[in-house]
Formats: structure tokens, sequence, C-alpha cells
């Protein structure tokens, strides 16, 4: 099953590598010049750019990014508090202690039946054996995505707090409506 998984894996990581290559964008100033060339046609850029200074802005983030992933990673939950989510944390504990109960449930059957495998040699306890062996091993793969999750969402949640996500309002305080619609009768 781990190899089938695997495959899998691969088989995506490959479709996914070589669809994202096939529709990348090809450079067009590889020739060094901003000009389009078509055929025996030379269309010179017409744009007169006067010494515009770029406009720069010195903005320092509320939430710092490494705090909550260092959070995260000593207590998983603590970079989500951090950032404000405190829904997350609770699903974060509840997956990872039933997690964490189920691995520990599986690893004492392991050494059960590892043991009774090695007292008497049978097909049946050395199946048991291996089944409750791979089943442990997978919820350590889940406890460790977990982990890592946790501290990429921590990341995201703090990189993005200050991102605002307030509808378009116009300098009055208006909501602008991004879509209107009529319907007229004619009489």
């Amino acid at each position: 099953m781990f190899r089938s998984v695997c495959y899998r894996l691969l088989i995506f990581g490959y479709l996914f590598v070589g669809y994202s290559t096939a529709y990348t964008q090809v450079n067009s100033l590889k020739n060094g010049s901003d000009s389009t060339t078509i055929s025996h046609l030379k269309v010179q850029d017409t744009l007169v750019v006067v010494n515009k200074k770029p406009v720069v802005t010195n903005f320092q983030p509320t939430k710092s990014p490494l705090l909550a992933m260092g959070l995260s990673a000593i207590l998983p939950g603590a970079g989500q508090i951090y950032d404000g989510n405190y829904w997350k944390p609770p699903i974060i504990w509840a997956v990872g202690g039933y997690w964490i109960y189920e691995w520990a449930s599986l690893n004492k059957n392991y050494k059960d039946f590892r043991n009774k495998s090695l007292q008497h040699p049978s097909d049946q306890y050395v199946r048991l054996r291996d089944f409750y062996h791979d089943e442990r091993d997978k919820y350590g793969w889940f406890l460790g995505a977990l982990y890592i999750l946790n501290i990429v969402d921590a990341y995201a949640g703090a990189h993005l707090y200050d991102f605002d996500v307030s509808p378009e309002l116009t300098s009055d305080g208006r909501i602008v409506p991004k879509i209107t619609a009529s319907v007229r009768f004619p009489f």
C-alpha cells in the first residue's frame, strides 16, 4: 500500500511539473531590445518615462511570521493564537490528540503481536504484527504532516495579518458594486 501511494505521488509530481513548465511564459526580452519584430516590420516602444522617483513605503508588519513559526514549533497552535485565529488551536489539538492516542494504541498492539510472533511463529501473528506496524507508521506520518502544516499555517497567518479583506470603499465610505444588472420592459 505504501508503495502504491509513493507511485501516485511520483506520478502526480511528474504531471504537475510537466504541465507547469508547459504553460510558463516565454522571456520576450532575451535579445535585450524593447521592440517587437513582425517578419520585416519593426515597431519601437514610444513610451517616454519622465524622471519619476519610485514611491517607497516603510511598511512594518504587525505580526512577525518567524515568531509565529517558532511559537507553533514549540507548542502546536500557539502561532495561531499569536495570529488571532483562536478557532484553529482546538482543532489542531483535537486532531493531534486523537492521532497520538491511535498511534499509542497501535504501537501497543504492534509490540504485543511482535512478542507473540517471536514466541509462537505463526503466519497470523506475523500478519497482525505487520498490520499494526504499518498502521502505527501511518499515524506517525499524519502527526508529522499536522506538525508541519501547523507551522506553515502560523507563518501564513502572521504574514497575511495586515492584509485588508474589507470590501472596496469609495472616498466617502460607500460600497461600490462590481456588477450591476437592470431589466427594461418596453411599453
